[in-house]
């Protein structure tokens, strides 16, 4: 693993070389060029987050020895945050998983695949017969390639029978998904990164750029330094490494962002900062089902009841809304909320909005989605170069995997859903099964899942490329219900996880450039790459087990491509759902020689930078100027969504509001960063974060030990003040990737009743010293 500075550098020139020449003739099964040192380099997308930076991998003796940013990579030009420096390293701890193990007892035993896999065909069969295809599952990633999503997709909702089938996206990214779908009727941006480069007003909502996505807010700096108009707004509810970047910050209450959005559109209609002529060709207005519940119930549901409006009627209804109102909730001075309406209107501008987790991890996640697309919306800030809404990707294929290819419980591939009776047969017909296989009734959502297991009533759930027992809101309970064992639980993973840690069955999985695959990142850009090194021991890729475990229970025959050209027969097949679409893919050849391309894909290979606009859209006719060709009428949906409160708010007892995120380091529960020794002397362990003057007033001085406690757990943790993060007073922040510390133990699993995404960012803790 170590090279002479000397031998970097040579290999370094080499990639450079290699990446400049636009990697020509690249190689089947190995894109590769060599050094004089016996490198040979590949391209890859990164493994870690959404934003889906292009690396160089560099593969000699059968093991990676180097990586590095891909200077012909256009998303991020060669640069790599910290964690993509140190990519080569996260495959090679030392305790990677290398057979499979069965647990007899209370003691995990190597096991051969035979075993393995027939145990597990033999309980989800048994489990079938008893009580039914719905009570058997399978839980999945935005970290899941594409073919390993649309082969769990295919096996469970076409072949068991089942739409029990969720990714952990449900978790990160599924306001954002119903936020598209219920403006646009078609999911994912119609900007793309360019918008970072080209636009010159930047307004953050809950969004720490800087650590969850620093190279794309490394482009923002860029632009900022070029061009002296460029402005960067920081809006959230505590200081971060972003604020430091920013031109202003503008601290909010938690659930602020509802009311603060509402107040800016009110002022928007006010001083008809609107503009009246795109609002009349391109906006239908609509009023969703207000007060419905949060989800803190088992299996209650909620159903949205759309109801048209007229400008008029939506003008009215938004009247009360007004600065002086929303300061009150949101803690933003009315005069603040005043001057961000009018930089919005402001047509001298061009203005994005850009958010993350803040938005999307919400009660109302859904419903801050739609007030941002209505203020764009309304001002007409849509669909241009350098002006639009843009919602920032946690996963690497959040968006390729969990939305393109359908991973959702709900979903089927480009769009469609198990709902609806035409898509079930679509899908049928590529298939090649009968419709009627293929259940009309949604599966259970990702938090009604893991409840299912401790009611008893899912009997068998196979978690792949992801850690729930981790990651899960209001964890306790489901740890519980899994050290039980309530359920037969299989986990596929690279390392032991607190998952692997109350499984069943546990199956070594090939990760990263040890397979080919593809993802698909924020911007809509297909990346795929080939196998560059075999994994260790008897590691498989999950599509490889699914497979073979579909053979055991008798689906073998939905997966009849040829050993020699199964990824591409594969690709070909889910490529039928989306040509013609407005979500088109091109043949599987064509990603070979590029830094992945941006659907839709034009009959000429070109990809799309912009959607719904006559400028880069081939789906919208010349003349047509912006087309929202996926809505009624052509046009998009401007929602009356009004404000409501969060599902739990400090009181007495439980004063402090508690937050979770990600942190620079470490991405998600540190199963691969935590493998790495540099970010792990970086960042040993989760810390809390807490304002200087509620820390003195309870007597605690930093690096102090406290106890946090909600209604749901308590643990113990560093305390941390005025460090890299200063949450405002009243609240505290911690990160959820270190495993010693269960943070999300505390969490509440209330969800967005619309989207089922649950709220990470907010509920009630008290803080003591330890």
């Amino acid at each position: 693993m170590e090279l002479t500075r000397r031998d970097f550098l040579k290999a370094s020139a080499a990639a450079a070389a290699f990446a400049a020449a636009g990697a020509p003739g690249l190689a089947p099964r190995l894109a590769s060029a060599a050094d004089d040192k016996g490198i040979k380099w590949g391209k890859a997308p990164c493994r870690y987050c959404g934003v889906g930076c292009c690396v160089l991998v560099g593969v000699k003796d059968g093991k990676i020895v180097a990586t590095k940013g891909d200077p012909a990579g256009p998303v991020n030009k060669g640069l790599n945050c910290i964690k993509g420096y140190f990519l080569s390293k996260a495959l090679y701890g030392k305790d990677r998983l290398t057979h499979p193990l069965i647990r007899k007892g209370n003691k995990m035993v190597k096991a051969s695949w035979d075993e393995a896999l027939n145990l597990i065909a033999s309980k989800y069969k048994e489990a079938i017969a008893k009580t039914g295809p719905d009570s058997v599952a399978i839980y999945g990633s935005g970290q899941w390639t594409v073919f390993e999503g649309y082969t769990a997709s295919k096996l469970f909702k076409g072949g068991i029978g089942t739409n029990n089938i969720e990714p952990n996206a449900r978790l990160c990214m599924a306001s954002a998904v119903a936020g598209f779908m219920s403006t646009f009727n078609s999911d994912e941006p119609m900007g793309c990164y360019d918008d970072l480069d080209l636009g010159d007003t930047y307004i953050l909502w809950g969004a720490n750029m800087a650590e969850a996505h620093p190279v794309l807010f490394s482009r923002l700096i860029d632009n900022k330094l070029k061009n002296k108009k460029v402005k960067i707004i920081d809006i959230a509810t505590r200081k971060t490494r972003t604020t430091q970047m920013a031109d202003e910050y503008i601290p909010m209450y938690p659930q602020g962002d509802l009311a603060a959005v509402n107040a800016i559109i009110h002022v928007i209609l006010r001083d008809k900062l609107y503009d009246e002529a795109f609002v009349k060709q391109h906006v239908n207005f609509k009023r969703g089902t207000e007060n419905q519940p949060y989800g803190l119930k088992d299996k209650e549901n909620a159903k949205e009841e759309p109801k048209p409006l007229t400008f008029d009627e939506y003008k009215t209804l938004m009247k009360p809304m007004t600065p002086e109102w929303a300061e009150k909730l949101s803690g933003i001075p009315a005069k603040k909320i005043e001057q961000l309406a009018h930089i919005y209107g402001d047509k001298s501008r061009k203005v994005n909005s850009l958010w993350t987790m803040g938005v999307n991890q919400h009660v109302r996640g859904t419903w801050v989605n739609n007030l941002i697309y209505n203020i764009h919306l309304l001002t007409g800030k849509i669909c241009k170069p350098g002006e639009n809404p843009l919602s920032l990707t946690g996963q690497p294929s959040a968006c390729g995997t969990a939305r393109e290819v359908g991973t959702f419980s709900h979903r089927l591939p480009a769009d469609m859903v198990v709902m609806n009776e035409a898509h079930r047969k679509k899908t049928a017909e590529i298939w090649g099964i009968d419709p009627k296989k293929i259940s009309p009734k949604p599966g259970l959502h990702t938090v009604e899942m893991f409840r299912a297991i401790d009611r008893g009533e899912l009997k068998c759930i196979w978690i792949q490329c992801t850690n729930p027992f981790q990651s899960m809101p209001n964890l306790s309970r489901y740890r519980k219900a899994a050290q039980a064992r309530k359920a037969f639980i299989v986990v596929s993973d690279i390392y032991p996880t607190k998952s692997t840690e109350v499984a069943d069955v546990i199956l070594p999985s090939a990760s990263w450039v040890e397979k080919e695959g593809v993802f698909g990142n924020t911007e809509r850009r297909t990346q795929q790459w080939f196998k560059m090194v075999e994994p260790p021991g008897e590691a498989k890729e999950d599509t490889w087990q699914l497979i073979e475990f579909a053979k055991r229970i008798g689906h073998g025959g939905l997966f009849p491509y040829s050993q020699k050209n199964f990824y591409k027969e594969m690709w070909e097949e889910y490529r039928k759902f989306t040509v013609g679409t407005g979500k088109d893919l091109a043949p599987y050849e064509t990603y070979f020689k590029v830094r992945g391309l941006r659907w839709p894909v034009k009959s000429n290979g070109q990809e799309t930078r912009w959607r719904y606009t006559e400028v880069d859209d081939r789906y919208v006719k010349k003349g047509e100027g912006v087309k929202f060709y996926k809505g009624v009428g052509g046009k998009a949906n401007v929602w009356f969504r009004p404000y409501e409160p969060p599902a739990e708010s400090p009181d007495k007892e439980y004063p402090f509001w508690y937050c979770t995120g990600r942190l620079l380091e470490h991405w998600h529960t540190a199963t691969m960063t935590g493998r790495v020794p540099e970010l792990r002397r970086a960042m040993p362990g989760a810390t809390l974060e807490i304002h200087p003057e509620d820390a003195a007033r309870l007597g605690i001085k930093n690096r102090d030990k406290v106890k946090v406690s909600s209604r749901r757990g308590s643990l113990v943790l560093t305390a941390e003040i005025n460090g890299r993060g200063k949450p405002e007073k009243g609240n505290v922040f911690t990160t959820f990737f270190d495993e010693t510390k269960l943070i999300n133990d505390l969490c509440i699993d209330a969800f967005d009743p619309i989207s089922k995404e649950p709220d990470f960012k907010k509920c009630a803790v008290k803080i003591e010293k330890a």
